[in-house]
């Protein structure tokens, strides 16, 4: 498995997006299937597992994922040392499934608190701004992280969801170094967000794409028909459509790192190769020529 810098850690070049273990588009895994996928990833070098306090089935549920993630890393039988844990807070659900923001310092604190309790660690890995709180000027949140990190609550600060003028103003705020990665939605489908992962190549910046394959529904299973260039590379090289879409990620600058949502060990068993798929210049070529007029 290929390594990429995110912050002060060194993760797969290829992460597991834990989402679709608590929520999302398709049937949610068991328990068993879910701890047995990250399992699957942790066996095919994958180093790096996001997930988030808002992913659960419920608002009643809030922190159903992390404590997946954590029961998984505790049945594995193989080394961990390596092994980085992202989370997220800001995002906040209540009765009714009514979603809102929150970015006060008195709710992250308390965010942060319930993430290594049932993370069960003394300090989270990277944690992340997970949508802007449009209440609270971003510089006072960022803030909120690198205080959190200085108190050694939180070893890495990431932000999600942000566009150029926000992650210019977190890197004002904590310094050269001191914001690990940018999360933002970005696959063959949605590519609007490539101004902000080239800001991130040129700042040295982990950007990981959320959905890389167009999200855990019909658009990653119908990759290969909606882009036809996708599936003939992959014909070629004898691999999946999404794998050729990982690929071609990668391939866009070092410093991406795409974290594809998936539920079952085969899915995240085929993305980690995509590590390994060697695209030629041409292919490259041809596979972002392809996307020309997709938002």
């Amino acid at each position: 498995m290929q390594t990429r810098k995110l912050g002060p850690f060194t993760v797969s070049a290829i992460g597991l997006g834990a989402m679709p273990f608590s929520m999302g588009a398709n049937e949610k895994p068991s328990r068993e299937q879910a701890i047995a996928t990250v399992h699957a990833a942790l066996d095919a070098g994958v180093t790096y597992i996001d997930t988030a306090d808002i992913y659960a089935p419920s608002a009643e549920e809030m922190g159903h994922n992390e404590e997946i993630i954590a029961a998984a890393l505790k049945s594995y039988g193989g080394q961990l040392d390596d092994v980085v844990v992202g989370t997220k807070a800001g995002i906040t659900r209540g009765p009714g499934e009514t979603w809102g923001r929150n970015a006060s310092a008195d709710y992250l604190r308390a965010a942060v608190e319930k993430a290594l309790t049932i993370l069960g660690t003394e300090s989270i890995d990277l944690f992340q701004y997970h949508r802007p709180d449009r209440s609270l000027p971003y510089g006072e949140v960022i803030s909120t992280f690198a205080a959190l990190r200085d108190e050694g609550k939180i070893r890495a600060i990431g932000i999600s969801n942000a566009n150029i003028e926000e992650i210019d103003v977190a890197i004002e705020v904590l310094g050269d170094g001191g914001l690990a990665s940018v999360q933002n939605e970005f696959s063959p489908t949605f590519r609007s967000s490539m101004d902000e992962l080239k800001h991130c190549a040129e700042h040295g910046i982990a950007f990981l794409p959320w959905s890389p394959l167009g999200g855990t529904g019909k658009a990653s299973k119908d990759m290969g028909s909606t882009f036809p260039e996708f599936a003939e590379i992959g014909e070629a090289h004898g691999v999946s459509p999404q794998q050729v879409a990982l690929a071609w990620e990668l391939s866009l600058s070092d410093t991406v790192i795409p974290i594809p949502g998936s539920s079952r060990p085969a899915s995240i068993t085929d993305s980690a190769k995509a590590a390994d798929l060697q695209l030629s210049a041409e292919e490259i070529e041809r596979l972002t020529a392809g996307g020309r007029g997709i938002r």
